[in-house]
């Protein structure tokens, strides 16, 4: 019996199609041949139909239907059967570009369009199984992606630290998955069925730190009208992250190394001790050793904090997680995407690859989002991603280029001056043709005559030739 999910929804009329349409039942296909919209999007409602075939003639200005503008035809993979693509319109070829799987150009037989629609059919299954995934996820859920040895060690790192009950020190650039990797510890820690919290030591008010981490009583100060128990303290028997603490002031610091020595803390206004068992995590993306030297870091905190260490690494040190990072998150965010956007160019990924990402993770998470929101098109392009290739190489390359293009220009000028600013002869000495010489001294913004007259550059004058006599 025939899979249903081989069943063809067929949109054209023409005897080169019609020959196509009639062969195709051999190679196991379904043919379901529209008349019109009404009927198209009847026929799709009722079956499960994953792929579609189009068939435009030459001069064609648009598909037979705005495939775009009706989710239940734009959300099919479709084919197209063209006579000459270049006698196509730009609409129309822009229109395969961005809303169909695959073309095939005359002269075409019934086996070579099997053959597209097997592979058309085989990314509707592929995507089908991404969906089903995605289902079955929790909505916050962010895992931990990346299959390279600097993440292989990180996880490694993770579990050991997991089933020691100390202090841990995240250390890392901004955007890395400090706070993802303090979630991972947590759960996998004995203390996982406990509550986690965290506090940004950065985004707290300076008078109300105290409060919020320690809790007050009732009275203790102004607008203090009942007990709160403090974060540290609703932590209980769970795990506390301390986000950016090395942005926690120093008084304040006083108090929390007082609570990591004691594990009690003292409400605000409070007379007696509460013990507290809660294990703590600390996470920084400055050098806190030199913050100890600078005197802006308690150093008896700090040995507090790093009794274990765990790091997150650069997104540039592991360049080769980047496309399965762009491709999780684009699937991870693919409610937000319009339904004909179907994943990336290859030049964009060629770009993702080149650029230094200086915000990491974040950066590409909100560079993927913006780009799935923003694209027009099938595929996302690098202009989507704000990755446009000139911008996309490296810092070094960068530094490269710029350091070949400073010696290239002094080369030039030192040529010039030798031969007294004659092109012929500079080019001579160059090894490049007058056309070459004059196309560099315009890229490099150099005089070729040197301050001279024009008429002077190629040959001497009269009046200097008499007075060297």
């Amino acid at each position: 019996m025939m899979e249903s999910s081989r069943q063809i929804m067929a949109i054209g009329n023409h005897l080169l199609f019609q020959a196509i349409i009639e062969e195709l039942p051999h190679h196991d296909w379904s043919i379901f041949q529209a008349d019109d919209l009404t009927e198209a999007l009847g026929f799709i409602g009722k079956n499960d139909c994953k792929i579609g075939l189009i068939f435009l003639r030459e001069g064609a200005d648009s598909f037979p239907l705005e495939l775009e503008r009706y989710p239940g035809l734009s959300a099919l993979h479709w084919v197209v059967l063209v006579e000459n693509i270049d006698r196509l319109s730009d609409k129309a070829r822009d229109m395969i570009y961005s809303d169909c799987f695959a073309y095939l150009a005359a002269p075409l037989d019934a086996r070579s369009v099997s053959v597209l629609l097997e592979s058309a059919l085989g990314m509707a299954k592929l995507k089908d199984q991404h969906d089903a995934c995605r289902a079955g996820c929790h909505d916050g859920d962010l895992r931990m992606v990346g299959d390279t040895p600097v993440m292989q060690h990180l996880y490694r790192t993770i579990h050991k630290v997991a089933a020691f009950d100390a202090p841990v020190l995240i250390t890392g650039e901004s955007g890395t998955g400090k706070e993802l990797t303090a979630r991972a510890i947590h759960d996998l820690s004995s203390r996982r069925h406990g509550p986690f919290n965290v506090v940004n030591c950065g985004a707290l008010p300076a008078g109300l730190i105290q409060s919020e981490l320690f809790g007050h009583e009732k009275g203790a100060f102004t607008g203090a009208n009942q007990r709160k128990p403090g974060i540290i303290e609703n932590s209980q028997d769970g795990t506390l992250f301390l986000d950016e603490i090395g942005d926690l002031p120093l008084d304040m610091q006083v108090n929390l190394l007082r609570f990591l020595e004691t594990l009690t803390v003292f409400r605000v206004g409070g007379l007696k001790e509460i013990p507290v068992d809660v294990r703590v995590l600390a996470a920084t993306h400055v050098d806190l050793e030199q913050a100890v030297e600078k005197g802006e870091f308690r150093e008896d905190l700090y040995h507090r904090l790093n009794v274990l260490q765990v790091q997150t690494p650069a997104l540039r040190e592991h360049p080769e997680d980047i496309e399965p990072l762009a491709n999780f998150f684009f699937h991870r965010f693919s409610d937000d995407k319009p339904i004909k956007v179907r994943g990336f160019r290859h030049d964009s990924l060629v770009v993702m690859q080149q650029h230094r990402w200086p915000g990491n993770i974040r950066e590409m998470v909100n560079r993927v989002r913006r780009a799935m929101i923003m694209c027009e098109h099938r595929l996302i392009s690098p202009g989507d991603l704000g990755l446009e290739r000139r911008n996309g190489h490296s810092r070094d390359a960068d530094s490269l280029q710029q350091a070949r293009d400073t010696a290239e220009c002094e080369a030039i000028k030192a040529a010039l001056a030798r031969n007294k600013h004659k092109i012929l002869h500079a080019s001579r000495e160059l090894g490049i043709s007058r056309v070459t010489l004059y196309r560099l001294l315009e890229k490099h913004g150099i005089d070729r005559n040197g301050g001279q007259d024009e008429s002077a550059s190629d040959f001497p004058s009269t009046s200097k030739t008499i007075q060297l006599t």
